[in-house]
């Protein structure tokens, strides 16, 4: 650490002052105390008198002589004097006034930073460059010591003044381009051997200028994006890659005549690179970047101001659309495409245009469906081929079989979840009844027979039968927690109940609250009867009917407290919320929701664990 000496001339100054201010005191004036403020710290030491001579030249010595508190980066004599050689200048009187008051604010932060407060990663200065009215970023990196944007190291640190902290530094910390950032922050480093890897390559040179094509947008990836694509293309290192090939790569990578920050991002923007290829972005949880070949990359981290751009940095390579480029994928498209025995969920797929929903990254879960399931489907349904199914009804049944992420077959458990189809009576997705009792079978129609297929982008369980849109009667019957339901609803051959909810027209869509089998045990007990068969039809009819909303899709979210609901057959019951769901019946009894929102095309049922009865006639 310096020690700065005083002199005796010094020093009888100080003490003069001193007698002085104390005589002021004597006398009943003013105090004067002396101040040591960040402007007086530059004056009062001859090594800063560069410094000290920028700061009265730009007016910026009155800023740093006030109480606001600062952090000032602050370079010598020498670091000036190298500054001004390394630029082509004589003195500071040939730097240009505005352009010598950005450099000096670049090396200042509002408020005290402690070099212990300083960690490695990007900070803003008070300084703006040409590309955009924000601030200029400084790469801090504090592996060995302190070194702002790789060419300035702090020599002292942590000299505490009046209004703030000073730092002492051994360069001037220029305004930074582009390549200032690549070159100083070690997570490029596979970037910058790339952009210097050929002779011919004059990147470098480029995203140097500060006049046209600038400024630049830099979408930079890390050294593991790097590590990645080369796995991924089967290269052993950049030196394996053609020039003309890399060279098209790293300019993907940069777009031309724009400073754009992420705040200037939006949702779906197709957005022209160096090159006149182009890629989009997709606005989500995390900011993301779709190649010309499907392949997606994030943005980690953003708004890295260079004087001449800004950078963004990514985690993956984007790659342009190039015939020597050859990606080996395994994704969801790629297995149905590459299997016959799946011609037809191709035929579909493309169709649809889902093929591209998966190729891409996002990860999902298929329940698949070979050739000859999808025949037996069509010629159930009365087509004599995919191209009769309209488009739209045959996007649904193919999202029908379909979950969002990746669910292994150990995952999977009895129960009910959410397709990713949307058909008929509500915007929300359509539920899917998985039964694990013997192996896996969906909707009670589709049984998997090949199970944990691992693709690149989730999971195909193959099955033996295509999953059709439900109706309220497909999870009456596919659910054993309904056999006695349906045995009651089935019990009369005069008793239309099967064909009123399998109907999507009026009086659909139907709201059921539908009774599990121990409520039917429970109700027989509760009557004194020995079977389902000794209940009188006339009343076993009223008793199912009055379990039916017509004309809605009443969802656990529609329901209100003390709503009156009005039954298929005229009868009236009672919601009441709480801790449960629960409804009161015209006879004051009480029965509870205990499984909500089970969704099909034409209706949604709501299972009770109480049969609700009608009042007598």
């Amino acid at each position: 650490m310096k020690t700065i000496k005083f002199t005796k001339i010094a020093l009888l100054a100080f003490l003069t002052f001193g007698l002085f201010a104390c005589s002021d005191d004597d006398d009943g004036g003013d105090v004067i105390t002396p101040s040591n403020t960040i402007a007086d710290f530059v004056a009062g030491n001859p090594d800063y008198s560069s410094l000290g001579a920028a700061l009265e030249v730009t007016g910026l010595d009155a800023t740093l002589d006030g109480t606001a508190n600062f952090t000032v980066f602050a370079p010598n004599n020498a670091a000036f004097n190298s500054f001004l050689s390394n630029n082509g200048f004589n003195s500071l009187d040939e730097v240009p006034e505005d352009v010598l008051t950005e450099i000096l604010l670049n090396h200042v932060q509002e408020g005290e930073i402690m070099s212990s407060a300083l960690s490695t990663g990007y900070i803003e200065s008070m300084a703006t460059g040409m590309a955009s009215d924000q601030p200029l970023s400084l790469y801090i990196n504090t592996d060995d010591g302190v070194t702002i944007n790789g060419v300035s190291s702090v020599t002292t640190p942590d000299v505490e003044v009046d209004n703030g902290i000073i730092h002492a530094v051994d360069a001037v910390i220029g305004l930074p381009d582009v390549t200032t950032f690549a070159t100083a922050d070690p997570n490029f480093d596979i970037l910058v051997q790339a952009l210097t890897a050929d002779e011919s390559f004059t990147f470098v040179e480029t995203l140097m200028m500060s006049e046209d094509p600038a400024p630049f947008t830099v979408f930079a990836p890390t050294n593991t994006a790097f590590t990645n694509v080369l796995d991924e293309l089967e290269l052993a290192d950049l030196d394996d890659i053609p020039a003309d090939l890399l060279s098209s790569i790293l300019s993907y990578h940069v777009v031309a005549g724009s400073n754009v920050r992420a705040e200037d991002l939006t949702d779906q923007m197709m957005v022209e690179t160096l090159e006149t290829g182009s890629f989009t972005i997709n606005l989500g949880e995390n900011v993301t970047i779709t190649d010309e070949n499907g392949r997606t990359a994030t943005i980690v981290a953003t708004n890295v101001q260079a004087n001449n751009g800004v950078i963004h940095v990514l985690d993956t390579v984007i790659l342009p659309e190039n015939e020597a480029i050859e990606i080996e994928t395994n994704t969801i498209a790629d297995f149905v495409a590459g299997n016959e025995d799946y011609s037809s969920l191709l035929a579909a797929l493309e169709a649809t245009g889902l093929t591209s929903t998966f190729t891409g990254t996002d990860d999902y879960t298929v329940f698949a469906p070979n050739n000859a399931a999808f025949t037996a489907f069509l010629n159930e349904n009365g087509f004599n081929g995919l191209d009769e199914v309209p488009v739209d009804l045959l996007t649904q049944v193919l999202l029908n079989h379909v979950q969002m992420g990746e669910i292994m077959s150990t995952e999977l458990t009895t129960g009910y979840i959410p397709s990713m189809a949307v058909w008929g009576a509500s915007e929300e997705p359509l539920s899917m009844y998985i039964n694990t009792d013997d192996g896996v079978m969906i909707n009670g129609v589709s049984s998997v027979t090949t199970a944990d297929v691992e693709v690149d982008n989730g999971v195909i369980h193959a099955v033996d039968a295509v999953i059709g849109l439900p109706n309220i009667t497909t999870f009456a019957t596919a659910d054993p927690n309904f056999d006695i339901l349906v045995q009651a609803l089935t019990r009369e051959d005069s008793f239309t109940f099967v064909e009123t909810l399998m109907m999507s027209e009026d009086p659909a869509p139907f709201t059921v609250f539908a009774p599990i089998n121990d409520a039917f045990v429970d109700l027989l007990d509760e009557l004194e009867l020995g079977a389902l068969a000794d209940i009188p039809t006339e009343t076993l009819e009223a008793t199912l009917a009055y379990h039916v909303v017509t004309g809605a899709n009443v969802r656990s979210g529609d329901l209100t407290d003390d709503m009156d609901v009005t039954t298929l057959e005229g009868g009236d019951f009672t919601v009441n919320l709480g801790d449960n769901v629960t409804i009161t019946d015209e006879n004051e009894r009480t029965a509870t929701v205990i499984a909500a929102d089970v969704q099909a095309t034409n209706g949604v049922i709501h299972a009770l664990d109480t049969v609700l009865l009608p009042a007598a006639d």
